[in-house]
């Protein structure tokens, strides 16, 4: 069953839960022994996103350490399919979700919009989060940024024959060695198509059609099939993967195209049918937390939205990459059209 963001706002059985705009963020909210007592007492929490399994696991782990007793549940599919998931076991009041994260920003807006979520903000959050990077109200937070980068296999590609920017991948000489994710089923190709659309033209993707591209599914997909030689060059895909097998010795180079590199934005938040409420405001304030945060760049590199905690050594910052401009506002409006549109020139 496949929902249409604007049937998920207009469905009776969705829009009955009842909408309801909240006027302000709730006070800060400290973690105290009292709360972290209650979270054992839930002694699980169930942890929904569209993160990569190799980052989102040992992370839970790392929790489970720091909070014995509680059990995080990882629950890892492409953001487009979660948020399907989330809209369908909602109308079937099937309350799983504590937390929620997705690499399509536009998922919360719909979210907020419906009364799904929980306001919470913790201090850390308050004190060490930039105003841009959460929502007003405190109905969500960005847990982490990345990037929408290009790589290719260097043992399959000479570094003076490598693209240098997405317009290089339309040259005859990259027909059938390209790899990219599908719009359909990630956030981060959601996203990232949004912006190459906006900033390149729908016509770009006509052209690029042409050259043989193989179709996967997840962000996450690229970098793995790009790491085992499967294809020379990834048009698309999530950067701490390209970083992640380059640090373990895998020939693969990152690009970051010379017309702009798509940016991610990752929001979570607290649902407010959360079977553990508790547990799951622990889970998601040590996420945000420096610990939690650390914890993340540590393994992946990814970008931190806790200014406490600074980028990974070795990866450029991040306000030294020429980035598109995100819209989670307009994804919104257009993601419908966009996998029509995406769907209709790729054959898939």
């Amino acid at each position: 069953m496949i929902l249409r963001r604007r049937t998920v706002l207009a469905g009776g059985a969705l829009a009955a839960l009842g909408a309801r705009v909240v006027s302000a963020a709730p006070p800060p909210e400290a973690v105290t022994p009292a709360l972290v007592e209650a979270a054992k007492k839930e002694g699980k929490v169930s942890y929904y996103t569209a993160m990569d399994l190799s980052v989102a696991e040992p992370m839970a782990r790392a929790f489970e350490a720091k909070y014995p007793g509680i059990k995080v549940a990882v629950e890892r599919t492409g953001a487009e399919r979660l948020f399907n998931r989330l809209a369908q076991e909602t109308a079937s009041k099937i309350h799983r979700c504590d937390v929620a994260n997705s690499s399509d920003a536009a998922h919360f807006i719909v979210w907020k919009r419906e009364g799904w979520l929980q306001p919470y903000v913790t201090v850390d959050i308050a004190e060490n989060v930039p105003a841009e990077l959460r929502d007003a109200d405190g109905a969500f937070v960005n847990q982490r940024t990345h990037l929408s980068a290009m790589a290719y296999n260097t043992s399959l590609v000479k570094p003076e024959d490598a693209p240098k920017g997405f317009n290089d991948l339309l040259a005859p000489k990259y027909a059938g060695k390209l790899v990219k994710g599908h719009p359909g089923y990630s956030g981060t190709i959601m996203t990232a198509t949004h912006q190459i659309a906006r900033e390149l033209g729908w016509g770009y993707f006509e052209k690029l059609a042409k050259q043989k591209v193989l179709q996967v599914q997840s962000a996450t997909e690229p970098p793995k099939r790009v790491e085992a030689g499967e294809r020379a060059i990834a048009v698309d895909g999530s950067d701490y993967l390209f970083w992640m097998a380059k640090e373990r010795g895998a020939p693969v180079e990152v690009v970051h195209p010379v017309e702009g590199t798509p940016q991610i934005s990752n929001p979570m938040a607290v649902f407010k049918a959360a079977p553990n409420p508790n547990a799951a405001r622990l889970l998601f304030a040590w996420i945000m937390s420096g610990e939690g945060q650390s914890f993340i760049v540590n393994l992946s590199g990814q970008y931190p939205a806790n200014r406490q905690v600074s980028a990974k050594a070795g990866r450029p910052p991040l306000a030294s990459i020429k980035t598109f401009r995100e819209d989670p506002s307009d994804v919104e409006k257009t993601a419908d059209e966009i996998k029509a549109k995406y769907a209709r020139i790729f054959k898939v």
